[in-house]
């Protein structure tokens, strides 16, 4: 059996502290006119701390010469806290300004306190995130000093993020590491245009070279080499295919000795010729721009969003670039049906979403998470019947990832364009895409005759005409916000069908 009394043993060295007769080490902390010398023992200080152990080893005494060491980096009132911690094992925040103690953890960290710079990192994470973010300048600034606050990096790099327009205001932006840099800039939800990256980038390397002028049109060779091994880590996070190609003429054709030759020529390819693809298959797809409020869906995400709406506008839908530009999305997709939440039935589909128009079908195929689906510009019916549509279209991607694959198939027999019946879900020409039930008719019948066979639209969208299962699918309905083209309007408020077919 083992007890432990660590009240009395904590008390005891706290006594040992506050003790002047046996001391062998003197600290002087602090910086005019604060400045304190405090009374200590090398024993404990060396065994408590391993920053002190090397301080106090290159500084050791001769004799009977008391070691004597300077800590001008922290105040006094911090270090006695520290002192009591290192003794005692004590450590009090009640009464404490939330400065104060962040100068604890600042002073903890220089002096390689993991025990307490673990339990003083949570307590402002748990606590404090209002007070970092209304100090954000100090907690940065301190945060990228060290290796040792990965959490508050964290909260720093996710807060720069998500409101980079607040930090480019208070914060020299020039002055940040290249540490703290990197890890902003290779976020894929940074909140920024990828012109306002490239251009603070470049910002921020010129502030490390200042013997150069802004201007790129005088900068020799040597120049552009010196500007490159600055930038050579920032370069490739840079997402150079998401820029138009008015941005690329303009802000980044000038710096082009700064890129890669390959890079470059891609590029150049990219906006002369769609139909070129690039050399590398690892170009990073658009940052995740916050703009989810305009999408409901479980099974798509913004980069799906954004190639279906370039399709339904026709805004370089036959560039094999198309889908890493900056995120286009002109329209609200606003959720009608979810078969998970309201089940998988052809009386369900068409209780939620006949009549109304202009709506979006994604299916989610069970087993090869394949993703089907089409748009009907029109409206479905549960009458029996085809529709024209002009402007309908039917698509596949591989998966939620890889939007490269994609298949766009457009409607080549328009008065087969949506065919209506009570007992099916959505259908895209005759089997071109086909979701319904076949069998005794019941109000429960659930969709069980899936398929995609091309038929009365241009391409075949799946691999094989095999029928499929539905993990799930999803009907939304398109609303057009303020910044969507004129020709777009037109488009979806003059789609309904002019006859229907019997």
């Amino acid at each position: 059996m083992s007890i432990q009394f660590f009240s009395k043993l904590s008390q005891n060295y706290i006594e040992i502290l506050e003790d002047n007769e046996y001391y062998d080490t003197t600290i002087e902390v602090g910086k005019d006119p604060n400045v304190k010398i405090f009374r200590a023992h090398m024993i404990i200080l060396c065994h408590r701390s391993s920053f002190l152990r090397r301080t106090l080893t290159s500084n050791k005494k001769n004799n009977d010469v008391l070691a004597h060491i300077k800590l001008s980096n922290i105040s006094p009132e911090t270090f006695q806290i520290i002192l009591r911690y290192l003794y005692g094992g004590i450590l009090s925040l009640n009464g404490q300004d939330t400065l104060d103690i962040f100068k604890l953890l600042a002073a903890a960290d220089e002096l390689l306190l993991q025990e307490l710079v673990d339990y003083l990192q949570k307590y402002f994470i748990e606590n404090k995130i209002e007070w970092m973010e209304q100090n954000f300048e100090l907690t940065h600034r301190i945060s990228f000093q060290s290796n040792s606050l990965p959490e508050i990096q964290k909260f720093c790099t996710d807060f720069m993020a998500k409101s980079p327009e607040k930090i480019f205001k208070s914060l020299d932006f020039t002055s940040l590491s290249k540490k703290s840099l990197i890890s902003l800039i290779k976020r894929d939800d940074l909140q920024m245009k990828e012109i306002e990256v490239w251009e603070h980038v470049l910002k921020w390397g010129l502030a490390q070279n200042q013997t150069l002028v802004p201007d790129p049109d005088t900068w020799t060779d040597d120049d552009f080499k010196m500007m490159e091994n600055t930038l050579q880590s920032c370069l490739p996070l840079i997402r150079f295919f998401s820029l138009s190609a008015k941005e690329f003429l303009h802000k980044v054709s000038p710096y082009k000795k700064l890129l890669n030759y390959q890079l470059y020529k891609d590029l150049l390819n990219s906006y002369m010729d769609p139909d070129i693809e690039p050399n590398d298959n690892n170009i990073p797809l658009p940052r995740n721009l916050e703009i989810s409020d305009n999408i409901e869906s479980n099974i798509v995400n913004l980069n799906i969003i954004s190639t279906i709406s370039r399709w339904i506008d026709k805004v370089d839908y036959n560039s094999k670039f198309s889908y890493l530009r900056e995120l286009y999305v002109p329209y609200k997709f606003e959720l009608l049906l979810s078969g998970s939440r309201d089940g998988f039935s052809p009386k369900k589909f068409h209780e939620l979403c006949d009549n109304k128009p202009n709506t979006i079908t994604f299916i989610k195929v069970k087993e090869t998470g394949e993703i089907l689906g089409g748009h009907n510009a029109s409206i479905w019916k549960s009458s029996i019947g085809w529709s024209q549509s002009y402007y309908s279209f039917i698509f596949s991607f591989k998966n939620k990832v890889e939007i490269k694959d994609s298949i766009l198939s457009r409607i080549k027999n328009i008065d087969k364009a949506l065919y209506h019946y009570e007992y099916s879900g959505p259908r895209f020409g005759s089997l071109d895409l086909r979701l319904s039930y076949n069998g005794n008719v019941s109000e429960a019948n659930q969709f069980n005759y899936n398929i995609c066979k091309q038929t009365n639209y241009d391409k075949r969208i799946r691999d094989t005409e095999d029928e499929f299962y539905i993990e799930d699918y999803e009907i939304n309905v398109l609303n057009v916000l303020f910044n969507l083209k004129p020709n777009s309007i037109y488009r979806l408020t003059n789609s309904l069908p002019s006859r229907v077919y019997k």
